[in-house]
């Protein structure tokens, strides 16, 4: 019996990234959507929930403390693990990720192969 591929949700203004991430991410078995704006990621994950989050801080419009502070505040996608991703590498921005409830917080620049793992990890670890 085959294993359900895991879906993630990748957010990033960057385009060049988001070219990245769903790269490695496909290469590792996962069916990737993109969002390049807050609010698409915010419609995206409440018309279908993804498994995990891979969520940029650093966006126009909508940033990513705010995309995740709805996320966590909505009982439809509260349960979706959601892993930080950010430029700001200072002890204080991981600390207010982890407390605003993210699961994870990866800095940029960051090595692909660790933002799979990091990701994986989540997952593995169930609810």
């Amino acid at each position: 019996m085959s294993q359900r591929q895991r879906t993630i949700l990748i957010v990033d203004d960057e385009e060049d990234v988001l070219d990245l991430l769903q790269l490695v991410f496909e290469t590792s078995g996962f069916e990737v959507r993109r969002a390049s704006t807050g609010k698409s990621a915010v419609s995206s994950a409440y018309e279908q929930p993804p498994d995990v989050v891979l969520l940029d801080v650093m966006m126009p419009e909508m940033d990513g403390w705010q995309v995740l502070r709805t996320l966590k505040g909505d009982e439809r996608t509260r349960h979706i693990p959601v892993v930080m991703l950010s430029a700001r590498a200072e002890r204080r921005d991981k600390m207010i990720g982890l407390q605003e409830g993210a699961e994870g917080y990866i800095a940029k620049p960051f090595s692909p192969a660790e933002v799979v793992r990091e990701v994986q990890s989540f997952l593995e670890r169930g609810p």
